[in-house]
């Protein structure tokens, strides 16, 4: 052990020698060579560590309120990017919709389901920065869409239609029901016997 304190002195007395000529730099007395130097040096070193105590105490309850604060507003962001998100999922599926009503519009006169026309468009292509449709887009896509599939196509059906049967028409239709309740029953036969038929 006794070597490695030599080492140990010998590196201090080595770190402690300026670099420079000694006639440039003073030479520094060791306060810690004299016990009554190195007490007024530790008595400095404790009022410094004590004045930045007092202010680290100081600004403790500033440091914690301003991260309060920081989170706060870090969760307020948060909470708003959120309803941002969420508004705008809400604004893209009311566009959506109104994107389907109008191709459903524009197909009831050549599809045979309007709603098939929609199955096979991106509705995203005809919805322009602004928000707007595009309807001319929306004709020229289902066009093509009846060209490609033609079944999709309403069927036009020139046979003339024959007429629905009226079950309010003819003689059930003028009163002579027969009835099967039984007191409409036992009123038509006291009335028959009353006339005497």
């Amino acid at each position: 052990m006794p070597e490695n304190e030599e080492t140990t002195e010998q590196v201090e007395t080595e770190t402690q020698q300026p670099e420079t000529a000694p006639e440039a730099e003073p030479a520094k007395t060791d306060p810690w060579a004299d016990p009554e130097a190195a007490r007024r040096e530790i008595e400095k070193l404790r009022r410094e560590a004590a004045k930045y105590r007092t202010k680290a105490g100081e600004l403790e309850p500033l440091a914690k309120k301003a991260k309060e604060l920081e989170d706060a507003q870090k969760s307020e962001q948060e909470r708003l990017t959120e309803q941002l998100r969420a508004a705008e999922e809400r604004a893209k599926a009311v566009q959506q919709r109104a994107v389907r009503a109008e191709v459903r519009a524009l197909a009831a006169s050549e599809f045979a389901d309007p709603d098939d026309a929609h199955a096979f468009l991106n509705l995203d292509d005809f919805v322009g920065d602004d928000g707007d449709i595009d309807t001319d887009g929306i004709r020229k896509e289902l066009a093509e869409l009846l060209k490609r599939k033609p079944h999709l196509a309403r069927q036009v059906d020139n046979s003339p239609r024959s007429p629905r049967p009226d079950r309010t028409q003819g003689s059930s239709g003028n009163g002579n029901r027969s009835s099967s309740d039984p007191g409409v029953i036992f009123a038509g036969i006291m009335d028959q016997a009353l006339k005497g038929r």
